[in-house]
């Protein structure tokens, strides 16, 4: 997490056909600069957070994500808990804790996606579990749950067996691009803020179009740049130097908009797709994370 940057939600229902066998694509991820980065200020009033992590040393991107929040994951649990998202803060709303945020962030995506009921979900990038458990405890399904870091992984699974779901919850380092389920697993597909770690969008897509059930629903809650311009071939030259300082932060790779998200999951063929921008409710999430960091 890095700034007060567009939110974007969508939740997307296949419709109810076969998918055929495709060919696994190749990644390879380019190393991130080393580069120095001149000292600038946000736009926000206030410098860009870093990651607290070993050296602060640049990796190979899925191992860099892996060893990022297997150093950083404990620090953030002992401080917000659980979940390891934003916080859903409405104007007008009364005062609240930011962890009822947080919990409020997972009822919103479910109201706003019409989502009432699910059997089997999967959570791709789970972090230490917070939603898969509360997914679980409300509709009384299962959950599976996937990361890049096997220390979340491991304490994904001791939270579910400690507060009783260690039956209903399970958790696995796995790569959300090349998924270890088979086809049409799941009816709610899950993904709370980690797309914007995925190099390769249409594959993520591809996948969680994949392992969902005809009928079922796909929930993505993202970090997205603008929508583009009638004209513009690409973001201003500003605009793409703050994403590249939040990159090389948080081993983020490109980013896409909203619509090329939804362009995505139309070309795999889902139904029903709703998107939403809540960069207006978030905003208050990164002064309250500057406070708890002092």
């Amino acid at each position: 997490m890095a700034g007060l940057l567009p939110k974007q939600g969508c939740q997307l229902q296949p419709r109810c056909t076969s998918h055929r066998n495709r060919p696994r694509i190749v990644l390879q991820a380019t190393q991130t600069s080393t580069t120095t980065t001149p000292n600038t200020s946000s736009p926000f009033g206030y410098d860009l957070l870093k990651p607290v992590t070993s050296a602060g040393q640049i990796k190979e991107l899925k191992e860099g994500i892996a060893t990022f929040y297997d150093e950083s994951s404990s620090l953030w649990e002992d401080v917000w808990g659980e979940h390891m998202h934003h916080g859903y803060y409405p104007a007008g709303s009364p005062p609240k804790s930011n962890q009822q945020a947080q919990i409020d962030m997972i009822e919103e995506s479910l109201s706003w996606a019409g989502v009432t009921a699910a059997t089997k979900m999967v959570d791709v990038g789970c972090g230490v579990g917070g939603s898969s458990r509360y997914i679980s405890r409300k509709f009384g399904c299962s959950a599976q749950g996937l990361t890049l870091s096997p220390v979340q992984a491991a304490r994904a699974n001791e939270l579910s067996q400690r507060q009783g779901l260690g039956d209903t919850c399970s958790f696995q380092v796995a790569d959300a691009l090349q998924q270890p389920f088979s086809d049409n697993s799941f009816d709610l597909v899950w993904s709370m803020e980690s797309g914007e770690h995925m190099p390769d969008k249409k594959q993520f897509v591809r996948e969680l179009a994949r392992v969902c059930m005809p009928g079922g629903a796909v929930i993505i809650v993202t970090w997205c740049h603008r929508v583009l311009g009638p004209g513009e071939q690409g973001l201003r030259p500003e605009e793409e130097s703050l994403l590249q300082r939040i990159n090389e932060a948080y081993y983020l790779p490109a980013w896409c908009s909203i619509e090329d998200y939804r362009r995505l999951f139309e070309a795999e063929g889902l139904v029903d797709i709703k998107v939403a921008d809540w960069s207006n409710e978030v905003a208050p999430f990164w002064a309250e994370v500057i406070k708890s960091a002092m």
